[in-house]
C-alpha cells in the first residue's frame, strides 16, 4: 500500500514537472510579492479626468499685422485669460479685465458668468488693431415666446450675442441683431482676388462668379444661383477634385451632385489654377462593410493599390488658364507609376486668423515648383514648369540605393536661388541651389539632422530652421531653433536648453515664441529675438492638480541597440504608487516606425498608452530602435529596409533585458508589449520571433500582412523591386508577414481591429487569426463594431479591454477583470475604492 502511494507521488510530481515545462510561466511564482492590478489608480487618469487636471501647456500666438505684437490664451485651474504680448516693450498684459468683462456680459445677455467661466469665441482684432470683436452663447437655453403657434412658444435654444471691446476704454458694446454668419462652405476654392470659386461636382469642375459664391454661402439652395461648368469627362476614380472618398456607397451615390473640393492651387494674379488628378480606375478595388449602419448595413468601396500590383494610379498635373477657360495636361512622364506633387506656398502666421486664405501654388505668376518621384521611390526630380510654355525643367535630382525623402524647398527672391533639403551625404542638410538647379554651396553640414524651415530671411541672406542631434550631452532627438548665412557660415543655436523646444516665429523673424519641456518637466513658454536673446518669460504650465492627484514624471534613459555600439533613447514610466522592493512586470509600448518612434520627448497629456497604464501595477517603457526614425542619419533610419518585419525586434529585446540587469524592480521574466497599428503588427511580430521572451500581447490595428497594406508605406520602407525587360517595367514586392509564423506562438495574445478600417484593412488581422487558427493556437479576437484605424468612440472600451489582458496574464489578476462590465469600472472604483 506504501508503495502505491509513493509511486502515485512520484508520477504527480511528474506530471506537474512537464505541465510547468509546458507553460509559458507560471503566475503563482512569479507574482507572489506583486499586488492585484490597481484599476483605481488606472481610472483616475483617463483622458476625460485628464481634461480636468492639466489645461494649456503652451503659448499658440496669434501675431497681428501691423505690428510685431501678438494675443494668446491661457487656461489654468483658476480659468482662462487673454494676453497682449508687445516684444519691443516687453510687456505682457492681460487684454480683458475678467470680472468686469463678466459682470458687463451678464448685463447683456441676461444669464450669469463669473471671471473664471468666460465663453469667448471667434475672438478676432479689428484692422486697425484697437479692438476686438467676439462671440458669447447664453449659458441657459432661451424660451421663444414670440411665436404664435404655443408649440413654438416652447421651443428652446442657445442665443448669440455678438460682441466689440474697446481696448482702451475697455468699453464692451452689443452688436444688435447679430446672425451668425454661416460657415464659407468647405468647396470653395477662391481665388486670390475674390472674383470666382471652383469647385466640382459630380467628378467635374465648375465655377462661379463672386455675387453667386456670396449666394451659396447665405443658401446652397438657392436656385437664383448660377455655375458654369468647366470640364465634362470626369467620373468616378478619374475626376477632377474630389470623388467622395471615405463615403460609403450609399452616401457617395447620394451626395456625387453635391459641390465638392477642387483641391486647387492659384496663381497669385488669379489668372491661372493647377489641379493634380489621379486616375484610379485600373486600381483594384477594397471594401469595408459597415455592419452597425441602421436600417441596412453599407459597404464602402475604395481604390487601394497594394506593393507589388501593376494596376497604379497615374497621376497629372493640370494646367488652365482661368480666363480662357481651357486647360492643358502637363507632359510630366520621366518613371513609370511616378507620382506627382505640386507644392503650395507656405502661409504667413500674421494671416491665420484671416477668414479667407487663398491656396496658391509655389511659385509666382509663370513658373510652378512640384516634384517627380519614381514608383521604388529611389529617385526624386525637383521640377520647374513655365506656364507659358509648358515647358518643364528638372532643377535638382535625388538618387538613392535605399529611398529618398524630400520637403518642400524654399524659394528666395522669387526663385532666383532655392534652399533645398536633402540627405545626400548621409544626413539631413540645406543646399543653396541658383534659379537653373546649380549647386552653389552647402550651407549645413556635420552629424546631425535638420528638420524644416521656419524662416528665409531674404534681405540679410539667413535661414531660420529646426534641427536636433547637434548639441553634445542631450537626447539627440531635441529640436532646436538654429539660424545660418547663405553661405553656410555664422551657425548659431537660438535656443539652448536641454529640452525639446517647438518654436512660432513672426514673419519678419524678428521674435519667436519658444515652447520648451522634457517628459520629466512642466512645460514653460517664452519670447525670444531672432539672435537669441530671451526677452521675457510668458507662461509656466499649471500642473498643480495633476501632481495633486499623485502624478509622477516618468524617467527618460538611454541604453544600446542589439548592436553594443548604436544609442538608443527612452522613458520608462512607474506606477505612482511604486515601491522599489516590490518585483513588477515589464510592458513596452512600440511603433517600430520607420516615420517615428513613439517615444515621448515632451511632456503630454496623451497618458493612455504609458503613464495610465503603468498605473495597474506596470513598469511600461517606450523606446526606440534602430530603423524607427528619420529624425537622426540616413542610416539608422534604413536600416529596416530590406526586412520591415523583424528589423526593431532585436534591440525592443536588449533594452528590456539591459533594463532589468540595472533596475531590480523589473521582473524580466513578465514581459509584455502592445501597440498600434505598426505597432500592433511589431507586437505580435515580437511574440512570435521571441516567443520564450515576450509573454503577453495586445495588438491594435495592426498590418500583419504588409503585402495587402497600402503600396506607398511598404514598398517605401520594405523595398520593391523594379525589373526593365523587353522595354517593359514590372515591380517585384516580398516581405514577411506575421501570419507566416503563427506555429510559434506561446505567449497570450489579443489581437483587435475596427471593423471599417480603411486604413490598415481588417484582412490584416482576420488573416493572422486564420493562420492562428489552423496552427491550433490560442488567443483573443476582439473586433470593434462601426469603427476606423484609432478605435474613435470605444477608445475606452478597447484600452480596458487591454489592461484586463495584460492583468490576467502578467499581474495573475483573474478576478478584478472578470466582475465589473467595463462601463461601469469608473462608477465601482469611486464607490467602492476598487473594481470588486
Amino acid at each position: 500500500m506504501n508503495k502505491f502511494y509513493i509511486l502515485l507521488l512520484l508520477v504527480l510530481v511528474s506530471y506537474d514537472d512537464l505541465a510547468a515545462q509546458n507553460k509559458t510561466f507560471t503566475i503563482s511564482e512569479q507574482v507572489t510579492s506583486s499586488p492585484k492590478a490597481n484599476y483605481q489608480l488606472a481610472s483616475g487618469f483617463s483622458p476625460a479626468k485628464l481634461k480636468k487636471m492639466v489645461f494649456s501647456t503652451s503659448v499658440d500666438p496669434h501675431w497681428l499685422k501691423l505690428s510685431n505684437r501678438f494675443w494668446y490664451e491661457y487656461e489654468t485651474p483658476n480659468g482662462k485669460h487673454w494676453y497682449m504680448v508687445d516684444p519691443a516693450s516687453r510687456t505682457k498684459k492681460v487684454i480683458f479685465n475678467n470680472e468686469k468683462l463678466a459682470a458687463d456680459i451678464t448685463r447683456i445677455v441676461r444669464d450669469p458668468f463669473d471671471a473664471q467661466h468666460l465663453p469667448i469665441e471667434e475672438l478676432k482684432f479689428s484692422s486697425d488693431e484697437k479692438s476686438i470683436t467676439f462671440e458669447v452663447k447664453s449659458s441657459v437655453d432661451e424660451i421663444k415666446k414670440d411665436r404664435k403657434d404655443k408649440k413654438a412658444a416652447d421651443s428652446m435654444q442657445k442665443k448669440i450675442f455678438f460682441f466689440n471691446y474697446d481696448i482702451a476704454s475697455q468699453k464692451l458694446t452689443e452688436v444688435p441683431d447679430y446672425a451668425k454668419a454661416k460657415a464659407k462652405p468647405s468647396w470653395g476654392a477662391v481665388a486670390p482676388d475674390s472674383s470666382a470659386v471652383i469647385f466640382s461636382r459630380n467628378y467635374n469642375l465648375y465655377w462661379m462668379n463672386k455675387e453667386n459664391y456670396k449666394k451659396a454661402v447665405k443658401n446652397e439652395e438657392d436656385s437664383t444661383i448660377v455655375e458654369h461648368q468647366l470640364t465634362k469627362d470626369g467620373e468616378k476614380f478619374y475626376a477632377y477634385g474630389s470623388d467622395g472618398d471615405g463615403e460609403d456607397n450609399v452616401a457617395n451615390e447620394k451626395n456625387n451632385k453635391k459641390r465638392r473640393r477642387a483641391y486647387v492651387m492659384w496663381s497669385p494674379n488669379a489668372k491661372h489654377f493647377v489641379l493634380s488628378r489621379r486616375d484610379s480606375r485600373k486600381v483594384k478595388d477594397l471594401w469595408v462593410i459597415n455592419s452597425t449602419a441602421s436600417p441596412r448595413p453599407t459597404i464602402e468601396t475604395y481604390k487601394y493599390h497594394m506593393p507589388g500590383e501593376k494596376e497604379a494610379p497615374v497621376d497629372e498635373i493640370l494646367l488652365f488658364d482661368f480666363q480662357a477657360k481651357t486647360f492643358k495636361k502637363l507632359n510630366t512622364a520621366a518613371f513609370k507609376d511616378q507620382s506627382v506633387s505640386i507644392w503650395p506656398a507656405p502661409f504667413l502666421n500674421k494671416d491665420r486668423d484671416d477668414e479667407f486664405r487663398p491656396s496658391l501654388w509655389l511659385g509666382n505668376n509663370s513658373k510652378i515648383y512640384f516634384s517627380r518621384t519614381s514608383r521604388d521611390l529611389k529617385r526624386i526630380d525637383i521640377c520647374m514648369v513655365d506656364i507659358h510654355t509648358q515647358e518643364i525643367t528638372t532643377l535638382i535630382d535625388e538618387r538613392f540605393n535605399t529611398y529618398v525623402e524630400i520637403n518642400r524647398p524654399g524659394l528666395v527672391n522669387d526663385g532666383k536661388e532655392i534652399i533645398h533639403w536633402s540627405e545626400r551625404d548621409g544626413w539631413a542638410h540645406f543646399y543653396l541651389f541658383d534659379a537653373n538647379g546649380k549647386l552653389k554651396n552647402q550651407m549645413t553640414s556635420g552629424s546631425f539632422h535638420c528638420e524644416s524651415i521656419v524662416n528665409i530671411d531674404h534681405k540679410n541672406r539667413v535661414l531660420y530652421f529646426t534641427a536636433n542631434g547637434r548639441e553634445q550631452d542631450e537626447d539627440p532627438y531635441y529640436m532646436h531653433l538654429y539660424r545660418v548665412n547663405f553661405d553656410g557660415s555664422g551657425m548659431k543655436l537660438l535656443n539652448k536648453g536641454n529640452f525639446n523646444h517647438e518654436v512660432n516665429m513672426n514673419d519678419e523673424a524678428r521674435y519667436f515664441v519658444n515652447n520648451f519641456s522634457r517628459v520629466n518637466s512642466v512645460p514653460k513658454s517664452v519670447l525670444m529675438d531672432g539672435n537669441g536673446n530671451q526677452i521675457m518669460d510668458l507662461e509656466t504650465a499649471d500642473l498643480s492638480l495633476l501632481m495633486a492627484s499623485g502624478y509622477k514624471f516618468p524617467e527618460p534613459f538611454k541604453v544600446k541597440a542589439d548592436d553594443g555600439i548604436t544609442d538608443i533613447y527612452g522613458v520608462m514610466y512607474k506606477p505612482f504608487d511604486f515601491d522599489a522592493n516590490k518585483k513588477y512586470p515589464i510592458i513596452q509600448y512600440v511603433y517600430p516606425g520607420p516615420q517615428t518612434e513613439a517615444v515621448n520627448k515632451s511632456f503630454t497629456k496623451s497618458m493612455d498608452n504609458t503613464d495610465r497604464l503603468a498605473q495597474l501595477g506596470y513598469i511600461v517603457v517606450s523606446v526606440g530602435n534602430r530603423g524607427g526614425n528619420p529624425a537622426r542619419s540616413k542610416w539608422y533610419h534604413t536600416f529596416g529596409y530590406g526586412n520591415l518585419r523583424d528589423y526593431g525586434l532585436a534591440d525592443k529585446k536588449a533594452a528590456a533585458e539591459q533594463l532589468a540587469a540595472r533596475h531590480p524592480f523589473i521582473d524580466i521574466s513578465r514581459v509584455g508589449i502592445t501597440g498600434h497599428s505598426g505597432g500592433g503588427f511589431m507586437s505580435t511580430a515580437a511574440m512570435l520571433v521571441y516567443p520564450n521572451f515576450f509573454k503577453a500581447a495586445v495588438s491594435k490595428a495592426g498590418n500583419h500582412d504588409n503585402s495587402i497594406y497600402n503600396r506607398w508605406w511598404s514598398e517605401k520602407h520594405h523595398g520593391v523591386k523594379e525589373i526593365i525587360s523587353k522595354g517593359d517595367t514590372t515591380f517585384k514586392y516580398n516581405i514577411d508577414k506575421n501570419p507566416e509564423l503563427a506555429k510559434n506562438l506561446k505567449g497570450h495574445l489579443m489581437i483587435m481591429t475596427g471593423d471599417i478600417d480603411n486604413n490598415v484593412h481588417p484582412a490584416n488581422t482576420v488573416r493572422l487569426a486564420n493562420s492562428l487558427m489552423k496552427a491550433g493556437k490560442r488567443f483573443e479576437f476582439v473586433i470593434l463594431p462601426g469603427q476606423r484605424h484609432h478605435f474613435g468612440e470605444l477608445t475606452e472600451y478597447a484600452f480596458w479591454k487591454l489592461a484586463d489582458h495584460f492583468n490576467k496574464y502578467l499581474i495573475g489578476d483573474f478576478i478584478q477583470s472578470d466582475q465589473v462590465d467595463i462601463i461601469e469600472i469608473d462608477r465601482e472604483v469611486e464607490k467602492n475604492g476598487r473594481v470588486l
